[in-house]
């Protein structure tokens, strides 16, 4: 089990898509939340990514139909506390000495997607930021829809997501959220959904003996898990709400958040345009002890 952080104040974030054609059947009751690399967005004439882009709050943006160009609230949230950022291929080059130079003390780093797709930066990314000093991690994009969650969590461990205890190693990201390839809960039923993040969760633990931080919604997670406390005590949650409040919009069934992804239009030295914004629930303390299984 892991120990939560203290719970602390905090921030929100962005992305550019034009998808105001996926039609009422989309018009669900979400939270404004997600996160997105700052990505070229799906353009006006796409209605999604190609399978292997995906990253950090794609498949909200486009299960609400974001505007291209529309701002995020959540610049207007304050950027103290720990702060990171997660970033994939889409963000180019980066100059991690510089984003540690800025501030930045914790970075998640795009692995892989489905069982198909590696990303074409981790291999660079990875090492560079831990040999800049950042506390780095690698987090998967789930696609329930293509294979087991065992068969998953193996691929991630496999291609990147493997941890280990040298103090800049945080524990891997299950990202499950709205699925940017279709229907917004991969066609399975809450049950089903339910026993695939189990799936995940049981086999990521035993190749690697950490708890995986789980990467979502509330919207998406209280509508297809069906408002599920089954991780609650079992993994930190990375909530993603880009908003201007004080707090974020947590899932049913979790206590808090161990991690805040406020706005996707932030800015950091070394990255080239936006990049999603972060914010860690405690002390740069309790940030390495997360790290460390401490």
């Amino acid at each position: 089990m892991f120990s939560l952080p203290r719970p602390l104040a905090a921030p929100r974030r962005r992305f550019a898509t034009a998808l105001g054609v996926l039609g009422t059947a989309l018009a669900l009751t979400l939270t404004t939340a997600g996160g997105a690399s700052a990505a070229p967005a799906p353009g006006p004439d796409r209605t999604a990514v190609e399978p292997g882009e995906a990253y950090m709050g794609v498949g909200t943006r486009i299960h609400e139909g974001i505007p291209a160009g529309e701002p995020s609230l959540g610049a207007l949230a304050p950027t103290d506390g720990v702060q990171g950022i997660d970033v994939s291929h889409w963000q180019g080059g980066i100059n991690w000495t510089s984003v540690r130079g800025s501030g930045i003390q914790f970075a998640w780093i795009k692995a892989t997607e489905g069982t198909g797709y590696k990303d074409d930066r981790f291999n660079t990314n990875y090492p560079a930021a831990y040999h800049a000093g950042v506390i780095r991690g690698a987090y998967h994009f789930a696609r329930p829809d293509v294979s087991s969650g065992a068969t998953q969590a193996n691929y991630f461990v496999n291609n990147g997501g493997a941890w280990s205890r040298d103090n800049l190693t945080l524990p891997g990201v299950l990202d499950i959220e709205h699925n940017p390839y279709g229907a917004m809960c991969y066609g399975r039923t809450t049950t089903q959904m339910r026993n695939w993040i189990n799936d995940f969760y049981n086999t990521y633990k035993s190749r690697t003996g950490r708890d995986v931080v789980i990467y979502t919604t509330a919207s998406w997670w209280n509508t297809c898990t069906g408002n599920w406390t089954g991780m609650s005590a079992k993994s930190p949650l990375w909530v993603a709400h880009w908003t201007s409040a004080s707090s974020p919009t947590i899932p049913s069934g979790f206590p808090t958040w161990t991690v805040w992804q406020y706005t996707s239009t932030g800015s950091v030295s070394g990255v080239s345009g936006n990049v999603d914004r972060n914010q860690f629930n405690g002390s740069r303390a309790r940030l390495l002890a997360l790290a460390n299984n401490t």
